[in-house]
């Protein structure tokens, strides 16, 4: 069973930054997705950013540009550097992770590929 759990979230200004961090529970970057989705109240939860095993990214158009999705092996650790905050932003944030079932199968930022959630993180942004 992975675990994941999420922190950096907090409340920022519009035009500031924030990163969020992802901690999982045991080395799954070679045969795992990961990324980051969103969930605002009163919306849709929102595909923020994908990484596959080999590296390969998938972002957003909304936050295209903004956000960058990393990770450090080493370390187990997923990333989400947030820059240019808007308002919009505003949301709980959720690591997620998946095993990797076939090439290109993290690209679609789809919530129903994703086994694994973690406890989400919430982030604010005011005007």
């Amino acid at each position: 069973q992975v675990q994941l759990v999420e922190s950096g979230g907090g409340s920022e200004q519009a035009g500031g930054s924030l990163r969020l961090s992802c901690a999982a529970s045991e080395y799954i970057y070679s045969n795992y997705c990961m990324g980051w989705f969103r969930h605002a109240p009163g919306k849709e939860r929102e595909g923020v950013a994908t990484i596959d095993g080999d590296g390969t990214t998938s972002v957003a158009d909304s936050v295209k540009g903004r956000f960058t999705i990393s990770r450090d092996i080493a370390k187990n650790t997923l990333y989400l550097q947030m820059n240019s905050l808007k308002p919009e932003d505003t949301a709980m944030y959720y690591c997620v992770a998946e095993r990797r079932l076939w090439v290109g199968y993290c690209q679609p930022l789809d919530p129903f590929r994703f086994t694994y959630w973690g406890q989400g993180t919430q982030v604010t942004v005011s005007s």
